[in-house]
């Protein structure tokens, strides 16, 4: 069976540098990625998984907000994103957001963000990097804790907000040191996970591709489950006759 097809978005002013590595990282772990950045691209029928990517932070108007802090928003990918996400979860595709995209995944899903994540947890460690050199705890009994496969992880930090009240059906998944949250996942099926770092800038480290190899593998159990429908019904018409 061909790769599983990986919808990927973007945004429309920087997609065209960080959308290569995204690439890069599902191509290395079996999957094939299609670039999204405007409404027009996007066709949740013709992939088998999602990753929401990085960049701007999110419009408190998404959820009810008012804005409190100086930053860049582009409205138009808001709008995309969570419809995305909204129509991922329809359709039961697996989906992984990457710092901004685990927030949008939280916002898509009814919960809200802090804008000023370090002024709020004055004891996290403030870093804008994208090497490893944050230290995040893995919480147990978390999906991500099985994908990792370790309670402790270095990664990387270019945020600025962060995940306040949880979303319908999501739970933290990893704190910092200072307690910000740091991924949340879904609490059922199907496979939902956002990180607030950025893994496809760590390809190198194993256990930072091993986020995207789970999504590619949900993808293809995904792919496999639908491939299987038809036969399925088949039967039953020949078998009432």
């Amino acid at each position: 069976m061909s790769r599983p097809v990986i919808g990927v978005s973007v945004s429309r002013r920087s997609g065209w540098r960080i959308f290569p590595l995204v690439a890069l990282n599902v191509l290395l772990t079996g999957g094939r990625a299609r670039r999204w950045s405007r409404r027009e691209d996007v066709d949740l029928e013709a992939v088998d998984g999602v990753i929401i990517g990085g960049g701007d932070d999110i419009s408190p108007e998404l959820y009810k907000g008012e804005l409190v802090t100086t930053a860049r928003l582009d409205t138009y990918r808001d709008a995309l994103e969570r419809e995305i996400v909204e129509g991922a979860r329809d359709r039961h595709l697996p989906i992984l957001g990457i710092c901004r995209g685990a927030q949008m995944l939280n916002v898509a899903m009814g919960g809200s963000l802090d804008q000023d994540a370090y002024g709020t947890f004055r004891d996290s460690r403030k870093l804008r990097t994208i090497l490893p050199r944050k230290r995040v705890r893995v919480l147990d009994d978390t999906r991500l804790c099985q994908i990792m496969a370790t309670a402790e992880v270095s990664v990387n930090a270019l945020h600025s907000q962060s995940v306040k009240d949880l979303g319908r059906d999501l739970k933290v998944s990893a704190r910092d040191s200072g307690g910000m949250v740091q991924a949340v996942e879904t609490t059922s099926d199907p496979f939902a996970i956002g990180v607030q770092w950025h893994p496809e800038h760590l390809f190198y480290l194993r256990r930072q591709r091993a986020l995207f190899a789970a999504l590619v593998a949900a993808a293809r159990a995904r792919r496999e489950h639908r491939a299987q429908i038809p036969a399925v019904d088949e039967d039953l018409s020949l078998g009432s006759g």
